[in-house]
Protein backbone atom coordinates (compact mmCIF):
# COMPACT_ATOMS: atom_id res chain seq x y z
CA UNK A 1 0.00 0.00 0.00
CA UNK A 2 1.63 3.26 -1.08
CA UNK A 3 0.30 6.61 0.12
CA UNK A 4 3.35 8.70 -0.77
CA UNK A 5 6.13 7.96 -3.23
CA UNK A 6 8.66 9.00 -0.58
CA UNK A 7 7.41 6.49 1.97
CA UNK A 8 6.02 3.04 1.27
CA UNK A 9 3.80 0.77 3.39
CA UNK A 10 3.52 -2.96 2.79
CA UNK A 11 2.20 -5.96 4.69
CA UNK A 12 4.45 -9.00 4.74
CA UNK A 13 2.68 -12.31 5.20
CA UNK A 14 3.86 -14.41 8.10
CA UNK A 15 2.96 -17.12 10.57
CA UNK A 16 0.71 -16.13 13.46
CA UNK A 17 0.18 -12.71 11.86
CA UNK A 18 1.71 -10.35 9.34
CA UNK A 19 4.32 -7.61 9.57
CA UNK A 20 3.54 -4.02 8.67
CA UNK A 21 6.63 -2.55 7.03
CA UNK A 22 7.34 1.17 6.66
CA UNK A 23 10.01 1.93 4.08
CA UNK A 24 11.57 5.39 3.89
CA UNK A 25 12.71 6.02 0.32
CA UNK A 26 13.33 9.75 -0.05
CA UNK A 27 17.00 9.07 -0.61
CA UNK A 28 17.88 12.35 -2.35
CA UNK A 29 17.06 14.15 0.92
CA UNK A 30 18.53 11.49 3.25
CA UNK A 31 14.92 10.45 3.96
CA UNK A 32 14.16 13.76 5.69
CA UNK A 33 10.54 13.84 6.80
CA UNK A 34 8.04 16.23 5.23
CA UNK A 35 4.37 16.96 5.85
CA UNK A 36 2.97 14.28 3.60
CA UNK A 37 5.29 11.58 4.98
CA UNK A 38 4.36 12.12 8.63
CA UNK A 39 0.65 12.35 7.81
CA UNK A 40 0.88 9.12 5.85
CA UNK A 41 2.64 7.46 8.79
CA UNK A 42 -0.08 8.56 11.19
CA UNK A 43 -2.80 7.24 8.90
CA UNK A 44 -1.07 3.87 8.41
CA UNK A 45 -0.12 3.34 12.06
CA UNK A 46 -3.72 4.09 13.05
CA UNK A 47 -4.89 1.39 10.64
CA UNK A 48 -2.31 -1.19 11.73
CA UNK A 49 -2.94 -0.57 15.43
CA UNK A 50 -6.48 -1.89 15.08
CA UNK A 51 -5.76 -4.53 12.43
CA UNK A 52 -5.65 -7.89 14.20
CA UNK A 53 -3.76 -9.48 11.29
CA UNK A 54 -0.75 -7.20 11.94
CA UNK A 55 1.43 -8.56 14.76
CA UNK A 56 4.28 -6.03 14.57
CA UNK A 57 5.55 -3.01 12.64
CA UNK A 58 9.04 -2.58 11.22
CA UNK A 59 10.41 0.77 10.05
CA UNK A 60 13.49 0.91 7.87
CA UNK A 61 14.99 2.80 4.95
CA UNK A 62 16.13 1.77 1.51
CA UNK A 63 19.83 0.98 1.42
CA UNK A 64 21.93 4.13 1.36
CA UNK A 65 23.55 6.68 3.63
CA UNK A 66 20.66 7.39 5.97
CA UNK A 67 17.82 5.98 7.98
CA UNK A 68 16.36 9.48 8.41
CA UNK A 69 18.30 12.72 8.71
CA UNK A 70 15.47 14.60 10.44
CA UNK A 71 12.74 16.96 9.35
CA UNK A 72 12.70 18.76 6.02
CA UNK A 73 13.84 22.16 7.32
CA UNK A 74 14.31 23.54 3.82
CA UNK A 75 10.56 23.31 3.16
CA UNK A 76 9.87 24.93 6.53
CA UNK A 77 12.13 27.85 5.57
CA UNK A 78 10.25 28.27 2.28
CA UNK A 79 6.94 28.36 4.12
CA UNK A 80 8.28 31.06 6.40
CA UNK A 81 9.33 33.21 3.43
CA UNK A 82 5.89 32.76 1.88
CA UNK A 83 4.08 33.61 5.15
CA UNK A 84 2.34 30.26 4.81
CA UNK A 85 -0.29 29.89 7.57
CA UNK A 86 0.44 26.15 7.72
CA UNK A 87 4.03 26.83 8.83
CA UNK A 88 3.74 24.99 12.15
CA UNK A 89 1.57 22.11 10.92
CA UNK A 90 4.53 19.83 10.23
CA UNK A 91 5.58 19.86 13.88
CA UNK A 92 2.07 19.14 15.12
CA UNK A 93 1.79 16.19 12.72
CA UNK A 94 5.28 14.95 13.55
CA UNK A 95 4.73 15.08 17.31
CA UNK A 96 1.43 13.25 16.87
CA UNK A 97 3.35 10.38 15.24
CA UNK A 98 5.96 10.46 18.02
CA UNK A 99 3.17 9.99 20.58
CA UNK A 100 1.59 7.28 18.48
CA UNK A 101 4.84 5.28 18.40
CA UNK A 102 5.50 5.72 22.12
CA UNK A 103 2.04 4.35 22.96
CA UNK A 104 1.87 1.74 20.17
CA UNK A 105 0.52 -1.51 21.61
CA UNK A 106 2.35 -3.84 19.23
CA UNK A 107 6.09 -4.40 18.73
CA UNK A 108 7.52 -1.46 16.78
CA UNK A 109 10.97 -2.34 15.47
CA UNK A 110 13.28 0.32 14.02
CA UNK A 111 16.21 -0.77 11.86
CA UNK A 112 18.72 2.08 12.12
CA UNK A 113 21.13 1.61 9.24
CA UNK A 114 22.78 4.97 8.59
CA UNK A 115 22.40 8.61 9.59
CA UNK A 116 19.70 9.10 12.23
CA UNK A 117 19.13 12.65 13.43
CA UNK A 118 16.36 14.73 14.94
CA UNK A 119 13.07 13.62 13.44
CA UNK A 120 14.68 10.29 12.53
CA UNK A 121 15.10 9.64 16.24
CA UNK A 122 11.46 10.56 16.79
CA UNK A 123 10.21 7.78 14.52
CA UNK A 124 12.55 5.16 15.99
CA UNK A 125 13.73 5.78 19.56
CA UNK A 126 10.21 5.70 21.01
CA UNK A 127 9.48 2.22 19.63
CA UNK A 128 9.70 -1.02 21.56
CA UNK A 129 12.87 -2.27 19.77
CA UNK A 130 15.74 -0.16 18.40
CA UNK A 131 18.12 -2.18 16.24
CA UNK A 132 21.32 -0.56 14.95
CA UNK A 133 23.88 -1.56 12.38
CA UNK A 134 27.49 -0.40 12.35
CA UNK A 135 26.43 2.26 9.84
CA UNK A 136 24.45 4.16 12.46
CA UNK A 137 25.43 7.76 13.16
CA UNK A 138 23.18 9.52 15.67
CA UNK A 139 22.77 13.19 16.56
CA UNK A 140 20.32 15.72 17.93
CA UNK A 141 21.78 18.78 16.14
CA UNK A 142 18.99 21.29 16.70
CA UNK A 143 20.99 23.94 18.59
CA UNK A 144 23.17 24.21 15.47
CA UNK A 145 20.19 25.61 13.57
CA UNK A 146 18.77 27.77 16.35
CA UNK A 147 16.12 25.26 17.42
CA UNK A 148 15.83 22.88 20.40
CA UNK A 149 15.99 19.07 20.73
CA UNK A 150 12.36 18.08 20.13
CA UNK A 151 10.51 14.93 18.94
CA UNK A 152 10.35 13.72 22.55
CA UNK A 153 14.04 14.40 23.22
CA UNK A 154 13.07 16.35 26.33
CA UNK A 155 11.91 12.96 27.63
CA UNK A 156 14.65 10.54 26.54
CA UNK A 157 17.79 12.72 26.64
CA UNK A 158 17.68 13.64 30.35
CA UNK A 159 17.12 9.97 31.18
CA UNK A 160 20.41 8.88 29.64
CA UNK A 161 23.15 8.04 32.17
CA UNK A 162 25.83 10.43 33.44
CA UNK A 163 24.16 13.56 32.01
CA UNK A 164 25.22 12.44 28.53
CA UNK A 165 21.81 13.40 27.17
CA UNK A 166 22.48 16.98 28.19
CA UNK A 167 25.82 16.79 26.37
CA UNK A 168 24.13 15.48 23.21
CA UNK A 169 21.32 18.03 23.36
CA UNK A 170 23.54 21.07 23.81
CA UNK A 171 26.48 20.16 21.56
CA UNK A 172 24.58 18.41 18.76
CA UNK A 173 27.61 16.13 18.39
CA UNK A 174 27.43 12.99 16.25
CA UNK A 175 27.97 9.65 17.94
CA UNK A 176 28.51 6.16 16.54
CA UNK A 177 26.63 2.89 16.94
CA UNK A 178 28.75 1.68 19.87
CA UNK A 179 28.03 4.93 21.74
CA UNK A 180 24.30 4.48 21.13
CA UNK A 181 24.46 0.93 22.47
CA UNK A 182 26.37 1.96 25.60
CA UNK A 183 23.81 4.70 26.30
CA UNK A 184 20.76 2.51 25.70
CA UNK A 185 19.58 4.56 22.72
CA UNK A 186 19.55 1.27 20.83
CA UNK A 187 19.02 -2.21 22.20
CA UNK A 188 21.05 -4.32 19.80
CA UNK A 189 23.60 -4.08 17.00
CA UNK A 190 23.36 -6.42 14.03
CA UNK A 191 25.28 -6.78 10.78
CA UNK A 192 23.77 -4.61 8.06
CA UNK A 193 23.59 -7.51 5.60
CA UNK A 194 21.45 -9.59 8.00
CA UNK A 195 18.48 -7.21 8.05
CA UNK A 196 16.51 -9.21 5.49
CA UNK A 197 17.16 -12.43 7.42
CA UNK A 198 15.96 -10.78 10.62
CA UNK A 199 12.75 -9.58 8.97
CA UNK A 200 12.14 -13.07 7.55
CA UNK A 201 12.67 -14.64 10.98
CA UNK A 202 10.28 -12.16 12.59
CA UNK A 203 7.67 -12.86 9.93
CA UNK A 204 7.75 -16.62 10.49
CA UNK A 205 7.72 -16.44 14.31
CA UNK A 206 4.96 -16.13 16.87
CA UNK A 207 5.05 -13.30 19.40
CA UNK A 208 3.36 -14.50 22.59
CA UNK A 209 5.01 -11.50 24.31
CA UNK A 210 7.58 -8.79 23.60
CA UNK A 211 10.40 -10.94 24.99
CA UNK A 212 9.95 -13.27 22.02
CA UNK A 213 10.73 -10.38 19.67
CA UNK A 214 13.71 -9.40 21.81
CA UNK A 215 15.09 -12.93 21.75
CA UNK A 216 14.84 -13.16 17.96
CA UNK A 217 16.59 -9.83 17.49
CA UNK A 218 19.30 -10.71 20.01
CA UNK A 219 20.07 -13.90 18.10
CA UNK A 220 21.39 -11.65 15.31
CA UNK A 221 23.48 -9.41 17.57
CA UNK A 222 27.18 -8.85 16.96
CA UNK A 223 29.94 -7.81 19.33
CA UNK A 224 30.84 -4.13 19.42
CA UNK A 225 33.99 -2.23 20.44
CA UNK A 226 34.00 0.04 23.47
CA UNK A 227 32.22 3.38 23.22
CA UNK A 228 34.59 6.35 22.77
CA UNK A 229 32.02 8.68 24.32
CA UNK A 230 31.52 6.44 27.34
CA UNK A 231 35.18 7.01 28.24
CA UNK A 232 34.30 10.68 28.94
CA UNK A 233 31.27 9.95 31.12
CA UNK A 234 32.85 11.25 34.36
CA UNK A 235 33.86 14.56 32.80
CA UNK A 236 30.43 14.90 31.21
CA UNK A 237 28.62 14.20 34.47
CA UNK A 238 30.71 16.74 36.38
CA UNK A 239 30.29 19.53 33.82
CA UNK A 240 26.74 18.95 32.60
CA UNK A 241 25.36 18.68 36.14
CA UNK A 242 25.72 22.47 36.34
CA UNK A 243 22.43 24.35 36.26
CA UNK A 244 23.14 27.01 33.63
CA UNK A 245 24.79 26.96 30.21
CA UNK A 246 27.35 29.52 31.38
CA UNK A 247 28.31 27.28 34.32
CA UNK A 248 28.52 24.22 32.07
CA UNK A 249 30.90 26.07 29.75
CA UNK A 250 33.01 27.31 32.69
CA UNK A 251 33.17 23.81 34.13
CA UNK A 252 34.36 22.42 30.79
CA UNK A 253 36.98 25.16 30.46
CA UNK A 254 38.39 24.50 33.92
CA UNK A 255 38.81 20.75 33.47
CA UNK A 256 42.34 19.58 32.74
CA UNK A 257 41.17 18.02 29.48
CA UNK A 258 41.61 18.94 25.83
CA UNK A 259 38.37 17.10 25.09
CA UNK A 260 36.48 19.32 27.54
CA UNK A 261 37.99 22.48 26.06
CA UNK A 262 36.92 21.40 22.57
CA UNK A 263 33.43 20.63 23.87
CA UNK A 264 33.17 24.13 25.36
CA UNK A 265 34.16 25.61 22.00
CA UNK A 266 31.51 23.52 20.25
CA UNK A 267 28.81 24.78 22.60
CA UNK A 268 29.83 28.40 22.16
CA UNK A 269 29.24 28.12 18.39
CA UNK A 270 25.56 27.29 18.88
CA UNK A 271 22.62 29.66 19.14
CA UNK A 272 22.81 31.21 22.62
CA UNK A 273 19.02 31.38 22.96
CA UNK A 274 18.59 27.81 21.74
CA UNK A 275 21.15 26.58 24.26
CA UNK A 276 19.36 28.14 27.19
CA UNK A 277 15.91 27.03 26.04
CA UNK A 278 17.19 23.51 25.32
CA UNK A 279 18.78 23.18 28.76
CA UNK A 280 15.61 24.38 30.44
CA UNK A 281 13.53 21.91 28.39
CA UNK A 282 15.79 19.01 29.36
CA UNK A 283 15.69 20.01 33.02
CA UNK A 284 11.89 20.29 32.93
CA UNK A 285 11.54 17.07 30.96
CA UNK A 286 13.59 15.10 33.48
CA UNK A 287 10.61 15.04 35.84
CA UNK A 288 7.72 15.01 33.34
CA UNK A 289 6.04 12.00 31.75
CA UNK A 290 6.23 11.54 27.99
CA UNK A 291 2.94 13.18 27.10
CA UNK A 292 3.71 16.20 29.27
CA UNK A 293 7.08 16.52 27.54
CA UNK A 294 5.37 16.51 24.17
CA UNK A 295 2.93 19.20 25.30
CA UNK A 296 5.88 21.33 26.40
CA UNK A 297 7.62 20.76 23.08
CA UNK A 298 4.52 21.78 21.12
CA UNK A 299 4.45 25.03 23.08
CA UNK A 300 8.14 25.65 22.42
CA UNK A 301 7.79 24.85 18.71
CA UNK A 302 5.04 27.45 18.35
CA UNK A 303 7.33 30.10 19.82
CA UNK A 304 10.23 29.05 17.60
CA UNK A 305 8.07 29.63 14.52
CA UNK A 306 8.35 33.33 15.36
CA UNK A 307 12.01 33.31 16.41
CA UNK A 308 14.95 34.83 14.56
CA UNK A 309 17.56 32.17 15.26
CA UNK A 310 15.68 29.15 13.90
CA UNK A 311 15.32 30.55 10.40
CA UNK A 312 18.75 32.18 10.49
CA UNK A 313 20.18 28.80 11.46
CA UNK A 314 18.43 27.08 8.56
CA UNK A 315 19.67 29.79 6.20
CA UNK A 316 23.28 29.34 7.29
CA UNK A 317 23.16 25.54 7.29
CA UNK A 318 21.10 24.53 4.24
CA UNK A 319 20.07 27.58 2.19
CA UNK A 320 23.19 29.73 1.76
CA UNK A 321 25.44 27.13 3.40
CA UNK A 322 27.88 29.78 4.60
CA UNK A 323 27.98 28.19 8.10
CA UNK A 324 28.05 31.70 9.55
CA UNK A 325 24.77 32.22 11.41
CA UNK A 326 24.19 35.67 12.91
CA UNK A 327 22.54 34.83 16.21
CA UNK A 328 20.27 37.23 18.11
CA UNK A 329 21.00 37.63 20.99
CA UNK A 330 24.67 37.20 20.18
CA UNK A 331 25.95 35.87 23.52
CA UNK A 332 24.74 33.71 26.39
CA UNK A 333 24.91 36.68 28.76
CA UNK A 334 22.40 38.61 26.63
CA UNK A 335 19.79 35.81 26.78
CA UNK A 336 17.75 36.81 29.82
CA UNK A 337 15.72 34.59 32.12
CA UNK A 338 12.63 36.52 31.03
CA UNK A 339 13.37 35.70 27.38
CA UNK A 340 13.67 31.97 28.16
CA UNK A 341 10.56 32.03 30.35
CA UNK A 342 8.54 33.51 27.49
CA UNK A 343 9.09 30.35 25.41
CA UNK A 344 7.54 28.18 28.12
CA UNK A 345 4.36 30.23 28.43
Amino acid sequence: MQLDQQIDFTEMSGDHGNLGIILLQRTTALNALNDSMVRAMHHQLTSWASNTSIKAVIIRAVSGRAFCAGGDIRSIYKKKLANDPTLGDFFWDEYRVNRQIFHFQKPYIALLDGITMGGGAGISIHGSHRVATKNLTFAMPETTIGYFPDIGASYFLPRLPHKIGYYLGLTGEHIAYQDCLALGLVDTVIASDTQEQLIKKLAESAFPDTSAVTNIINSFSVTTPESPLWAHRKEIEICFSEKTVEDIVRALQTQDSEWCLKTADVILCKSPSSLKIALRALQEGSHLDFDACMQMEERLAKHFMHSHDFFEGIRAAVIDKDRMPRWEPTTLELVTTEFVDSYFK
